[in-house]
């Protein structure tokens, strides 16, 4: 398969001071990476695709390091991740499937504890779609305090023979995470789930 055909990227970076209660001493910090790229398999049913997960690889590298680098530079932080994709009109929801292995083992393998797999969605779109991108904790996916979602998205992507393609990286818990269940400090960090 060729290298993937970018259009064009950005990195979106928030910061949450509070959510309404009072402000925490860090606050907490989300950033998204969104790169728009052409999808070789729009317009006509392919049954080889699995290949082009391969021509991706480098590019899931490339967006986990431009995330952390839009956090300071120290993967340590991170403490949250999750992917998605937005593929266009003229493709099918299995083309965003393709973002699954390259854009997870990116992230899982430039965070230090990631053992939790990476939670992910994906949907067919016009330009100016919103995804919602799941979030949980990078090391265990039971820590509650990390359940989340990043909404993303770019006015003029994907056109309907591209696919929008992201990686969701966060810096801690919701702001005022209150829920119980599992601490982010007693993870075991064995399973990906404890």
């Amino acid at each position: 398969m060729p290298d993937p055909k970018i259009r064009k990227s950005a990195v979106l970076v928030e910061t949450i001071h509070h959510e309404g209660g009072p402000a925490p001493e860090t606050p907490l910090r989300r950033a998204a990476a969104m790169t728009v790229i052409e999808n070789p398999f729009a317009g006509a049913y392919h049954e080889e695709i699995a290949g082009f997960m391969k021509d991706l690889e480098p590019l899931g590298l490339q967006m986990a390091q431009d995330l952390i680098d839009a956090l300071g530079g120290d993967a340590s932080v991170v403490e949250g991740y999750g992917k998605g994709a937005i593929v266009g009109t003229a493709g099918e929801l299995e083309h965003g499937a393709l973002w699954h292995v390259p854009g997870g083992y990116a992230m899982r393998g430039k965070i230090e504890k990631s053992m939790a797999i990476v939670p992910s969605t994906k949907k067919v779109g016009a330009p100016g779609a919103r995804l919602d991108v799941p979030v949980t904790h990078t090391n265990a996916a039971y820590v509650r305090s990390h359940f989340d979602a990043m909404e993303v998205g770019l006015p003029d992507a994907p056109k309907a023979d591209e696919i929008l393609l992201v990686l969701v990286m966060t810096t801690g818990a919701r702001i005022h995470a209150r829920v119980g269940g599992l601490k982010a400090g007693d993870v075991k960090g064995e399973d990906g789930l404890r």
